[in-house]
């Protein structure tokens, strides 16, 4: 192999072992500016757009220990890579696909799992990374304010009962 496709073997390995996910899409039919809107928008999501040329995508992807990724890449692909959240990148993916009716997403993969298109538009329709986490520590609090509700009921219970008979006891020794 040619030094130059070693280096961009290199660079592309780079990207997808520096991020936790990757997403391919078909651009046919994107102009310069759509593009550079496409990538200024998942920017915004921490995320990058970068057009490969598949055979040599294909290497850096079986090097990464993915597979073999041959008959799936085919056409003009760019490939999303991030550092944080997919569920922002998919989203920035399936609103801009919306409004112009391209890129169209192919598969994608969230560190080993394999996606397939469908799997990564649900992951768009998912509330961002700081909603869910949020919703999980609401979920994992609720029982622990339970029982603490739970075990002060008997004690406030009880020191009402304790207060009556005060009183009662009170008033009887008063008269």
């Amino acid at each position: 192999m040619r030094p130059e496709k070693q280096a961009l073997t290199q660079e592309y390995l780079q990207r997808l072992q520096g991020s936790p996910y990757f997403i391919v899409v078909n651009y046919t039919g994107l102009n310069v500016a759509a593009m550079t809107e496409l990538r200024r928008r998942l920017a915004k999501a921490q995320a990058e757009l970068h057009v490969v040329k598949n055979t040599i995508f294909r290497i850096a992807a079986r090097e990464a220990g993915l597979g073999d990724l041959g008959p799936r890449l085919t056409g003009q692909l760019a490939v999303v890579t991030g550092r944080q959240d997919i569920c922002a990148a998919a989203k920035v993916l399936k609103t801009f696909a919306a409004e112009f009716d391209k890129p169209k997403l192919r598969f994608g993969y969230l560190g080993n799992q394999a996606l397939e298109a469908a799997q990564i538009e649900q992951l768009a329709e998912l509330p961002p990374l700081e909603v869910l986490r949020a919703q999980l520590l609401g979920v994992l609090q609720a029982p622990a304010a339970r029982l603490a509700r739970l075990l002060q009921t008997p004690a406030a219970q009880l020191a009402r009962v304790l207060q009556a008979r005060i009183d009662k006891e009170g008033g009887a020794s008063a008269s």
